[in-house]
């Protein structure tokens, strides 16, 4: 069975198997991969999803994207242990749904990718026997998912960089409180610092005896699992075959949305995305105009896993439209800007609206959001008032944490503290160990050198 190899966003690295684009994270020339062909569903397929579990799903899409790259039998039962939690669809009112991805051990959507890549990563490391250094930046739910997925792994070390004022109590607890091979890294910055110092670390050539990768959605790794909840959510509350579905995805590094762009690509008939964003508006602005401008310092918004600049996966969007982005944010060709502006509907929504958003909604449906997905309702309300023809169609919206990631928040606009789920509970009494750095990559290498030999 002929593997598909994956190609490098800006074009100069050979193309890789899956296996070696899913351990090395970022490509030599600082692209991304992507694979060189997209493999498809029939609508008959699509159609048998309905009668799966989510877990079957996976497994159907996965094997697809890693064909030759690993037996079924194993695939199968690496997908069938990392997804033992529900996936619950929420009707709000219609047709109009809200997806709750909040439901893994770290109450965020990030456990679909993590939970899988680290099943994959540790199965090709023994293979190899070889070991991994894991560098990830997080704006709040990725760390804690990578940690938590892996944690205890024997051939991979994790180092998570956070900004240390642009995350929960919460989200930080639970990551500084693992240890093990787990280490985590604050600094005096942004998101967008944090991972400019992870991507300036993949190219240093002085470094390479870490054996660096990245378990960021810049890694491919974590787009495959993503587009597996789309076609989940579609197989359930589909009424017949080929009915057309409107996505709903509030965004930051535009990991989410590229699954959501894939399972389109292989598909699912989807009518149109809806990205919707924070006050960290430049892909909006870049839609409406064709011109891309990065916003630097990113805003600090009230939904701070989106306060993202310059979108990493943005790059991968221009490709699949037939552009070329490269690392630093540079259109070197334009996409198919008209074909991009049919697929998707993109808006900025700020925090006085996103707060307005969680207490209309609840007083109006009893439906709970936390700030992340009340971007996303928010931006599926606007795109439906503009869109009146559209107002019959299927639509659903992601809500990628748990609100009680965000109690400040819940308690000021609501006046109650949100139910804990069973994976945030006692998280205030264990102990955090965490380290920080300076905001300069002689800082950030002279650590790495210092603690990994």
């Amino acid at each position: 069975m002929d593997s598909i190899y994956y190609h490098s966003t800006n074009g100069t690295a050979r193309p890789v198997t899956f296996s070696e684009a899913l351990l090395k994270g970022l490509a030599p020339d600082k692209g991304l991969y992507l694979p060189q062909e997209i493999p498809t569903f029939s609508k008959k397929e699509i159609s048998s999803f309905s009668s799966k579990e989510y877990y079957e799903i996976a497994f159907e899409i996965s094997r697809k994207f890693l064909k030759g790259q690993i037996e079924d039998k194993e695939l199968l039962s690496m997908l069938k242990e990392a997804y033992n939690y529900d996936v619950p669809l929420e009707q709000v009112y219609d047709n109009k749904y809200i997806m709750r991805l909040d439901q893994g051990p770290t109450a965020s959507f990030k456990d679909f990718a993590a939970r899988m890549m680290g099943r994959l990563m540790q199965h090709y490391l023994k293979k190899a026997n070889s070991k991994l250094l894991i560098l990830t930046a997080t704006s709040g739910d990725t760390g804690s998912a990578i940690a938590n997925a892996f944690y205890g792994l024997d051939n991979i070390n994790v180092l998570v960089l956070f900004p240390e004022n642009e995350v929960t109590d919460r989200q930080r607890k639970q990551m500084t409180t693992l240890g093990k091979n787990i280490k985590i890294l604050s600094l005096d910055g942004k998101f967008d610092d944090c991972q400019a110092l992870v991507k300036e670390a993949f190219s240093d050539q002085e470094l390479d005896y870490l054996n660096l990768s990245s378990a960021n959605s810049i890694n491919i790794g974590r787009l495959i699992p993503q587009i597996v909840y789309y076609f989940y959510s579609y197989s359930r509350l589909r009424k017949n075959d080929g009915v057309e579905v409107i996505f709903s995805i509030p965004s930051g590094n535009f990991g989410d949305m590229m699954g959501g762009v894939l399972a389109k690509k292989m598909g699912l008939p989807i009518k149109k995305f809806i990205i919707s964003v924070n006050g960290n508006d430049e892909f909006p602005i870049f839609l409406k105009t064709g011109n891309y401008n990065k916003i630097d310092p990113s805003k600090n918004c009230i939904s701070s896993a989106m306060n993202v600049g310059h979108p990493s996966n943005l790059a991968r969007l221009v490709d699949l439209y037939n552009g070329i982005m490269n690392e630093k944010g540079e259109i070197l060709k334009s996409p198919e800007m008209e074909k991009m502006r049919e697929d998707i509907f993109s808006i900025s929504v700020s925090d006085t609206e996103t707060k307005e958003t969680i207490k209309k909604t609840y007083e109006q449906y009893n439906v709970l959001l936390e700030p992340h997905g009340a971007v996303g309702w928010k931006g599926l309300t606007e795109y439906l008032k503009q869109n009146e023809a559209d107002a019959d169609k299927l639509c659903i919206s992601l809500e990628t944490a748990h609100p009680a990631k965000f109690p400040e928040q819940i308690i000021d606009i609501l006046g109650f503290d949100p139910e804990l789920p069973d994976s945030l509970k006692g998280l205030e009494n264990k102990k955090e160990d965490y380290d920080t750095v300076g905001n300069t990559y002689s800082d950030f290498k002279s650590y790495l050198k210092s603690n990994y030999k």
